[in-house]
Parts: C-alpha cells; structure tokens; sequence
C-alpha cells in the first residue's frame, strides 16, 4: 500500500487531475441503498465497495464538516471535498480491483479512517453510493457537541468581515449618537423657561431660588434646611408627586402648572404664567 498523502488544507480537496483511465467492466455496477457505519479507533476500519468510474458519496454527521482528507492512493483513485467547507467527500476510483484507505478528519477534531475497495469484479454488482459516518468512541461523540476546533480559512475570512462590519455599524451608531447629543446640547438652553412665579419672600425664608422648565421635566432648586415636601395642585386638589432630589435640585418627570414645598409650618406656592391658578 502506498504511503498517505493529504489531500485537503483546511478550505478544500485537492481533485486529482489525472485523467481517467479507460476500463471495461464484466457486467453493470449497481447501487446499493444509502448506510451507516461505525467507526471506532478500537476497531478495524469498515470496508466500502466503490464501483469503477462511479462516485461515493462519504457524509460526516451533521454537526461536523470536513477539515482534512488523507489517502493511501491518489492516483487511482480521486477524492473531491467540493470548493466549500461541507459534510461530504466524494470518492471515485479509476482501475479495476483497486484498495486504499482513506482518513478524513474533521472541523471537530474527530478522524475517520474507511477502507476502499473497487468491486466491478465482484459476482455482487452493488456499491455503495452513499455512507453515512457514525462514530462510537465516546470521546469522539463529545467532541460534536463542542465547538469546532478548525475553522475553514474561507468561514475564518467572512467571520473577520462580519466582526468588521459589526464594529463599523456600532462605531456609526455611536457617532450618531454623539450628533445627536451634540445637537441637543445645543439647542437645550433655548427650551428651558423660566414663566414660574412665587411668593420670593417666602421662597426666601424656606431656601427656593429658581423654578423652570423643559419641554419633559420641571425644576426646582435651593438652599434647604430640610428637604420640602414638593405637591402638585390640579382642580384646587394637591397631591404629593415623585420626584429627585440631589444636591438642592428637585426633578420632576413631569410638566407642572400649579404645585407648593411644605415643610413645618412653612409654605411656597407657585405656580406657572399663564398656567391656571
């Protein structure tokens, strides 16, 4: 038997380019239906009967692809991976009585070894056309539900494009982002208002200094002995309201009209121009 030599580097087979040679076979090659074999380390490689001229189709299990392909012969024999990484390799052989074995390793680490044998001489005309890979050493079977180990250079490219493009869509959303932000900066100065009005001495005596407004939330800031109670007064009804309080500021998720601070005895009322009273 001649010595392996590799046939496939990472993102597809070499297919041999020697021409096929001619043959005649003594009756019809046949078929069989597609199966499965096992393939163990522990145990003698399966044999699959290859028909003259006629290809085999080789199917990893579904979780893996093809990393590699190593074969004792290739010259009477042309073993074809496709252009693309993928669970499949094809096998071919081209003389008559020929044998070789085959190994095929995978994205996942896993090596398949697979005796070949033509068999257009044989009495049974049959061959088989498609087989199934099943591995049954444990350690193999773990390794499908792992990540792959080898990364076909093609997929190792579009997964560089793809990290690429990600990056320069979020560094755009940033950037539109920091626009917008910008932009409302800006131009936040001109929607604040200051249309509130209030007893000053009062406001005074309690540590108010200034009301004001966006188009979203109310403000109110001072001096505070203690933090006021802050009420909104709808209808002639107050009514305690949420609000923040952080270094003398009162935030308030709301547009107020009418509302009053309450602390002890002391009150400020106030109340929005043009806003009911």
């Amino acid at each position: 038997m001649k010595p392996p030599i590799p046939l496939l580097v990472s993102t597809g087979l070499l297919l041999a380019t020697v021409p096929l040679r001619a043959a005649t076979t003594p009756h019809p090659l046949l078929p069989n239906a597609p199966k499965t074999v096992t393939v163990s380390e522990s145990q003698t490689p399966p044999v699959i009967r290859a028909g003259l001229l006629q290809s085999t189709l080789i199917v990893l299990p579904a979780e893996e692809k093809v990393a590699n392909v190593f074969a004792g012969d290739t010259v009477d024999w042309v073993f074809d991976g496709g252009h693309v990484a993928s669970r499949f390799v094809s096998v071919k052989p081209k003389v008559a009585n020929g044998t070789t074995d085959v190994h095929v390793v995978s994205d996942h680490g896993n090596e398949y070894t697979l005796q070949l044998r033509e068999v257009s001489n044989d009495d049974d005309p049959h061959f088989d056309s498609k087989v199934l890979i099943e591995p049954t050493d444990k350690p193999a079977k773990d390794k499908l539900v792992e990540l792959p180990v080898f990364v076909p250079a093609a997929e190792l490219d579009k997964a560089k494009q793809d990290a690429a493009a990600a990056k320069a869509a979020q560094l755009a959303e940033l950037k539109a982002e920091e626009t917008k932000s910008e932009q409302y900066r800006s131009q936040y100065p001109s929607s604040l208002h200051f249309d509130f009005a209030w007893d000053e001495k009062k406001g005074k005596e309690l540590g108010l200094q200034q009301i004001w407004h966006d188009d979203k939330f109310t403000y109110l800031r001072g001096q505070f002995q203690e933090t006021p109670a802050l009420y909104e007064v709808k209808e002639g009804k107050p009514s305690l309201i949420n609000f923040d309080f952080a270094n003398g500021l009162y935030t308030v998720p709301k547009q107020l009209e009418n509302g009053y601070l309450e602390i002890g005895k002391q009150k400020v009322e106030f109340h929005r121009n043009g806003g009911g009273h």
